[in-house]
């Protein structure tokens, strides 16, 4: 029993190990991702087939609820940006943050198949588990970006910068 216990904890560490890994060179590789690369949507970030909508994300998600949750990595590399530092200063501070979002966006959605090669070691179970985290800890952050996104994009095109370091309401 003792050593299926040691191989339990080596698949664990293998899983951390991994994620950390991954998570380490998707983030190295979008922050090299130049700002013309980021400056429109691709397929990948662009509108979707059904209606897309800021008020949409609220009322399905109460996104409002949960959003100061999430944490911003985007600094956490050098020469990358947090997010907050660029609400509500001009419409270039708005367009650079637009994008910022859909580079978030590019990095989860790169993150989230990471849990396909733990298969490589992993019985069903735990890729299983690790399909529900790397779900968990993915969606919430590309439905935030959209979020953003779609706010962001309604306020550029209404020709609103932020005023008095208020953020315009949603629509």
């Amino acid at each position: 029993m003792e050593g299926q216990a040691v191989q339990d904890l080596m698949a664990v560490l293998a899983c951390v190990i991994g994620w950390l890994g991954w998570s380490l060179l998707i983030g190295a590789l979008a922050n090299r991702l130049p700002l013309a690369a980021l400056d429109h949507d691709s397929w990948l970030t662009g509108p979707r087939p059904w209606a897309e909508s800021a008020a949409g994300y609220e009322r399905r998600l109460g996104i409002r609820r949960w959003k100061r949750w999430l944490p911003d990595a985007g600094d956490s590399l050098p020469g990358g940006v947090c997010k907050n530092s660029l609400v509500c200063r001009d419409p270039a501070a708005l367009q650079r943050l637009v994008a910022e979002t859909r580079r978030a966006e590019l990095v989860h959605l790169a993150l989230w198949p990471f849990w396909l090669v733990t298969a490589l070691w992993l019985p069903p179970l735990g890729v299983l588990i690790n399909l529900i985290f790397a779900t968990a800890f993915n969606l919430p952050c590309l439905w935030l970006q959209r979020f953003t996104r779609l706010r962001l994009l309604a306020t550029l095109h209404q020709g609103e910068a932020c005023a008095g370091g208020s953020w315009p309401a949603a629509g």
